[in-house]
C-alpha cells in the first residue's frame, strides 16, 4: 500500500483513542449528516464486527453521534455528543449486530425526521479513512476525502453521458465514478468524486437534465 502522507499512517487530528474506531466513526457519522443535509430527529446506529465488540471502550458511539451532529474529528464537543443529542431532543439508539460483514469496522446508520430518512452503511478502513458502501439500498464507494456529486436518476440511455458532459464542460476532473442500480430500467445512482471544488452552477445544470431525480454535493 502506498501512503501519500504521514497522516495516512497515524490518522488525522482527532479526539482519541483510535483513528479507525473514533476518527473513522466520526467521519461516517458526518458523511451521513452531509447526505441527509440537515439535523435528524432520530438515529438508529448498528455496529458490526470489531465496532460491535469495542464501541463503548473506544468511543465509537460518541464519535459517530458527534459526526451526525456535524462535529469534525478534532472537535472536543465529540466527548459530550450523546448528551448534546439528548438535549436537542434527538433520539439515539445503538444496536450490536452479530451478522458477519466484509469489513470488521462496519456501521449502519438509519436516521431521519418528519420529512424523510436515509440509511447507509460505512466502513472505517484505518488511519481515519472511511468508505460509504451502501446508501438507501444502492451499492456505492464514497470516501468523503474528495468533493463528490451523487446523482439519483432514471436508468435511461444517455443519462450517464449527459452528466459527464456537464462535468467536462465545467472542467472538473473525475477521480472516481461508479453507477449502481437496483433493477434494470428503474432508479439508479451515480457516485462521482472530482479533484476540484464543485460550484453551485454545476449542481443547478445537472438538476435540470432530463431523467435526473436528485443531485447532492459532498464537500471534502
Amino acid at each position: 500500500m502506498k501512503y501519500k502522507s504521514v497522516f495516512d499512517i497515524i490518522g488525522p487530528v482527532m479526539i482519541g483513542p483510535s483513528s479507525s474506531h473514533t476518527a473513522g466513526a466520526a467521519r461516517i457519522g458526518r458523511l451521513a449528516r452531509s447526505l441527509f443535509r440537515r439535523e435528524p430527529k432520530w438515529a438508529t446506529i448498528s455496529f458490526y464486527g470489531s465496532f460491535a465488540k469495542t464501541y463503548k471502550g473506544h468511543g465509537t458511539d460518541v464519535a459517530i453521534v458527534g459526526g451526525i451532529l456535524d462535529y469534525d474529528t478534532y472537535d472536543e464537543r465529540i466527548i459530550e455528543s450523546i448528551n448534546v443529542a439528548k438535549e436537542k431532543g434527538i433520539k439515539i439508539k445503538f444496536q450490536e449486530e452479530d451478522a458477519i460483514t466484509d469489513h470488521p469496522n462496519t456501521a449502519r446508520i438509519h436516521m431521519g425526521d418528519d420529512q424523510g430518512d436515509i440509511e447507509l452503511v460505512g466502513i472505517s478502513i484505518g488511519g481515519g479513512k472511511v468508505e460509504i458502501i451502501e446508501l438507501n439500498g444502492f451499492e456505492l464507494k464514497l470516501s468523503g476525502h474528495h468533493p463528490a456529486i451523487l446523482v439519483v436518476h432514471d436508468d435511461r440511455f444517455g443519462a450517464i453521458a449527459s452528466v459527464s458532459n456537464v462535468i467536462a464542460k465545467h472542467q472538473l476532473n473525475i477521480g472516481h465514478m461508479d453507477v449502481s442500480r437496483k433493477e434494470k430500467g428503474q432508479m439508479a445512482l451515480m457516485t462521482i468524486e472530482v479533484d476540484q471544488p464543485i460550484d453551485e452552477a454545476v449542481i443547478n445544470e445537472l438538476t435540470s437534465l432530463p431523467n435526473i431525480t436528485q443531485v447532492t454535493r459532498i464537500s471534502d
